[in-house]
């Protein structure tokens, strides 16, 4: 910067110290398969846990729409972001596209909810892990210990190996993916060829006065069953928040999002109708770990913890890949001053250390919070602990994903020559899909009666940080890559 302070579009450019950027290097080491693995692992925890609670709401026919309904929408939604992501290969992402569409304010909303996507993911993939892992040492060890002990267990144990370099983190990606599939696999064909797969099992669920046993909930329960149809995929749109660790993200970023969009589709299906065909849609409506107990069916409970100590390996892939994708959205937002400068400082391994752990804490602190909030109903209170935030989750999902679709539309619109590697093949229409079905699926979780507590916190939250922008935080950000990026584009 030639001066300063610059001012457009309402916020304040300040020049930075010396050295800013060089304190906040990133390595490039992901390549395609890097990428896919990376896709994978954040979202395969979703076919472990958490999406059983659509069955509680909306019935396996419920369930089954919904999941129908988000395929569409996801086609439409990585297809557009994989055309802006090649066109803006920043760590920013989301934020990025927002900002350049949008401007500073369009930039901070999407980004913002990205990071509310991501901590509570993260708190939710943590509460599942923790589930699966006191069942596995309870029925081996005969060990078992309070609940946020294993939080901080595995916040502990995962921030280190985020920590430990963009090389390992990737390298485990790669590996806890293939695991996590081929673990998949193994339950499917044991369920397959079990004899205890029943068609009847996808409809025990008593259905309410004048509904069917394929929607025992009514129409209105696919709507309600959205949220946790979408944990067979939420994460998979991290993949741009690689993009200065990638080293061809212009070219690899969309195709790693297709091929991970395929994989996870398959095994969506396989455990939708697999697991719940051997267990039973009523018996694992409110279950916290719905794959183990069916290997437990299948097994008998001491060698389905065997078998479900390699499950956990799934829901750990994801808490993996979604500390990178918190990591990244914060160092992103934090060097282009939108957050404190301080979480976007990399350690040695080139790794933002300090958005990694004050992710972590806030993740803790929520769970910790909802946990006591909700034992005051001591039956049921775990399970409804996991579904609140996940809810809250995809709350913050769903305005991203919606964010992100808007952008697209309006850089076609406004930047008609703006070069584009990859241009999406399902166009304009692909992004309307996808900006239509999020939009739906967030005012159903507004009008949810079950999560307006839950969600009314989280928006408070959010107007808070708004306000604290409005008041400082536009007054001091700095011209990071996606900042010049937008600023050259839209003179």
């Amino acid at each position: 910067m030639s001066s300063e302070n610059t001012k457009v579009s309402g916020v304040t450019y300040k020049k930075p110290e010396a050295g800013y950027f060089e304190k906040r290097q990133l390595t490039r080491a992901a390549g395609l398969l890097g990428l896919w693995g990376l896709a994978v692992a954040a979202v395969i925890s979703g076919d472990f846990s958490g999406w059983n609670f659509g069955l509680d709401v909306g019935g396996f026919g419920g369930l089954l729409i919904a999941f129908g309904i988000l395929v569409i929408m996801y086609y439409g939604l990585m297809f557009s972001i994989g055309e802006m992501a090649a066109a803006m290969p920043h760590t920013g992402g989301a934020y990025s596209f927002a900002r350049t569409a949008i401007g500073p304010w369009g930039g901070f909303i999407t980004g913002l909810a990205e990071t509310i996507t991501y901590v509570a993911t993260t708190a939710v993939i943590v509460f599942f892990s923790a589930s699966y892992a006191d069942g596995i040492t309870t029925e081996l060890l005969g060990v078992s210990l309070p609940a946020w002990a294993w939080w901080v267990i595995l916040y502990v144990v995962f921030i280190i190996l985020n920590a430990a370099g963009s090389h390992t983190a990737f390298r485990f990606a790669i590996i806890v993916a293939v695991i996590s599939l081929a673990i998949i696999l193994v339950f499917s064909l044991m369920a397959a060829f079990s004899g205890l797969f029943s068609w009847d099992n996808l409809f025990n669920i008593a259905p309410e006065e004048g509904q069917t046993a394929f929607l025992p909930f009514g129409i209105e329960g696919i709507l309600w069953a959205i949220p946790f149809a979408v944990w067979f995929f939420l994460g998979i749109e991290e993949l741009p928040l690689a993009a200065e660790e990638a080293k061809d993200p212009a070219k690899d970023i969309p195709k790693a999002g297709l091929f991970a969009r395929t994989t996870l589709i398959a095994t969506g299906l396989l455990i939708l109708f697999l697991n719940t065909g051997i267990v039973g849609a009523e018996e694992l409506r409110v279950a916290g770990e719905p794959l183990l107990d069916g290997f437990r069916v299948m097994v008998g409970d001491q060698l389905a913890a065997l078998l479900g100590l390699i499950a956990l390996i799934g829901l750990l892939a994801s808490l993996q890949g979604i500390m990178f994708a918190y990591a990244r959205n914060m160092y992103s937002l934090s060097r282009a001053g939108y957050y404190p400068k301080g979480l976007s400082v990399t350690n040695s391994k080139n790794v933002p250390l300090a958005s990694l752990i004050v992710g972590g804490v806030i993740g803790f602190v929520a769970l910790l919070a909802i946990e006591i909030l909700t034992a005051v109903d001591a039956e049921g209170a775990g399970a409804v602990a996991g579904a609140i935030v996940l809810n809250i989750a995809v709350w913050g999902a769903m305005l991203a994903y919606m964010m992100q679709a808007v952008s697209f539309l309006i850089l076609r619109r406004k930047l008609p020559n703006l070069k584009r590697p990859y241009k999406s093949p399902w166009g304009v229409p692909g992004a309307w899909a996808a900006a239509i079905i999020a939009g739906i699926s967030f005012v159903g979780y507004l009008i949810n009666p079950a999560f307006q507590t839950a969600i009314f916190g989280i928006a408070v939250i959010y107007v808070i940080m708004l306000i604290i922008f409005a008041v400082y935080g536009r007054h001091n950000l700095v011209m990071s890559p996606e900042e010049e990026y937008a600023i050259k584009n839209n003179k």
